[in-house]
């Protein structure tokens, strides 16, 4: 019959409106691999494994060449163009729509630095004596107690490329210290930016029951907010970073410059 004879020519040549819709579909798709590949390199796809590392080396490599110059990098936009993220309240975001603007980043990094630097006598360089370098050898606790042990382990876990496990674990004490509520809000949403967000370079290993917790907490941030993740570090840097840092020439070179500096030698 003439009627099914169209009816398979149809089926066979499909007319006009059905090939524009595949074509749309297409593009469509093309798109969304477009966007996904722009999010992955051009919009700081969180790396992993050894880019992570890469990374943190050449962040290292910045920051030497920054001290040794006397000036830091800095990324400024075009003039006369605005930022196209704007400020938002969800700086303790950790996921990939964080739209948190990178002027209000920057000033909260610098500030965090800043806290770092001297709200700690880490980085003063301090003068340990023969008594003190031999305590750090029977525990991980006497060491992190000590002033000058702490800033040996930092230099050493520098070399590892795991600075920031201390870096961490001292903003913490700092934040435990907080009483004023905006202050610890402000100071509990840099740490999680700093150390908490998959986005952050300098990002802890943490377990997803300690990072569920602390996205709880970070509705309505206590000076405690942070308590399971800094046991977690402290417990990571005793049981993986400490023996090592034990048997390394670095503690050895120390411990045996100090005793043929002792009158008891």
């Amino acid at each position: 019959m003439p009627y099914a004879r169209a009816v398979r020519q149809w089926e066979i040549r499909p007319t006009s409106p059905l090939r524009g819709i595949k074509r749309t579909r297409a593009l469509m798709w093309q798109r969304i691999r477009g966007l996904v590949r722009a999010c992955r390199h051009g919009a700081g796809y969180p790396p992993m494994g050894s880019e992570r590392m890469e990374m943190r080396k050449r962040q290292m490599s910045v920051q030497q060449e920054s001290a040794a110059g006397g000036t830091a990098p800095a990324q400024q936009d075009q003039p006369g163009q605005a930022n196209p993220r704007g400020s938002n309240a969800c700086c303790f975001c950790w996921c990939c729509c964080c739209s948190c603007s990178n002027e209000d980043r920057d000033d909260r990094n610098r500030k965090a630095s800043y806290d770092v630097k001297e709200g700690t006598t880490d980085c003063e360089d301090p003068k340990p004596t023969l008594e003190e370098v031999r305590s750090w050898g029977q525990s991980f606790d006497k060491l992190m107690c000590c002033p000058a042990g702490r800033n040996s382990f930092r230099q050493f876990l520098r070399t590892e490329f795991s600075e920031e496990n201390m870096l961490f674990w001292l903003a913490c004490e700092e934040f435990r210290k907080e009483t004023n509520k905006s202050m610890i809000e402000e100071k509990a949403r840099v740490i999680y930016e700093d150390y908490i967000s998959i986005l952050s370079p300098k990002e802890v290993s943490l377990d997803s029951r300690v990072r569920e917790t602390i996205n709880r907490n970070m509705l309505e941030p206590t000076s405690h907010t942070f308590d399971d993740a800094q046991l977690q570090i402290y417990t990571l840097m005793q049981r993986d970073s400490y023996p090592r840092y034990m048997n390394s020439p670095a503690y050895k070179n120390l411990l045996n410059t100090l005793s043929e500096q002792s009158p008891e030698s």
